[in-house]
């Protein structure tokens, strides 16, 4: 078993790092995260929102690694199909029966307590979780001693059984994680200053507008002053 923490300062309130953190991914920083998906989403009676998503990702493991957990190039599958021309239906059924392909999925439980100005990520791995587990945790909170910043903690849990070689491999996940969590951390940053482009577009864009209307509505009530019968 493999332990492994960080912790991080974000040079940014809560609110936008919490903000950015739901779009974070797609992220060209952070490319190993390929998609999210939202299983569950709630408000409990405290207010606190609760969300479970299905991560798609990349294994970023060398191919000997790879081929010695089980993982292929290859995946292949067998489908069986049904087709009723009378009721006009198509069903489609299909297993997997060799082979894995390089994705791997992840189950996260997230929650939100604005209250208490906490945002905690809970995942672990479903892919080979018969092998290897992967079990992480991030807790973003606002810094300690200046509200203006952001705490994030993190820390993974890496346990390999039935594989040969099972602590050189848990280290090699374990550096992978670290390479990622700092990725993870360039690709809020990057979000971050997405989301202020974005802010400063629209508030441009507004000012804009508001000065057309207003040169609009001016130049109608000059046509109101200048001939009196319109």
């Amino acid at each position: 078993m493999k332990i492994w923490t960080s912790e991080h300062t974000f040079e940014h309130s809560w609110d936008t790092i919490v903000q950015a953190a739901w779009k974070k991914y797609p992220n060209p920083l952070n490319p190993a995260v390929i998609g999210t998906d939202v299983l569950d989403r709630k408000v409990d009676s405290k207010g606190v929102l609760k969300t479970h998503r299905l991560m798609t990702t990349q294994w970023g493991l060398p191919n000997w690694a790879k081929k010695m957990v089980g993982i292929s190039d290859d995946c292949y599958v067998i489908e069986k199909s049904d087709v009723d021309l009378k009721t006009n239906t198509m069903s489609i059924k299909s297993r997997n029966i060799l082979g894995q392909d390089e994705n791997a999925y992840g189950s996260e439980h997230s929650e939100v307590d604005p209250k208490a100005k906490t945002m905690t990520l809970k995942s672990k791995n479903l892919t080979w979780c018969n092998l290897v587990t992967i079990d992480e945790k991030l807790v973003y909170a606002t810094h300690p001693d200046d509200s203006s910043k952001t705490h994030l903690k993190q820390e993974a849990v890496v346990n390999i059984k039935g594989v040969p070689l099972s602590s050189y491999l848990e280290n090699m996940i374990t550096q992978n994680i670290n390479n990622n969590a700092q990725k993870g951390r360039e690709g809020l940053e990057w979000v971050v200053r997405k989301i202020k482009v974005e802010a400063e577009t629209l508030q441009t864009e507004a000012a804009s507008f508001t000065k057309d209307t207003f040169h609009t509505i001016h130049k109608v009530e000059s046509l109101f002053n200048r001939d009196g019968s319109l």
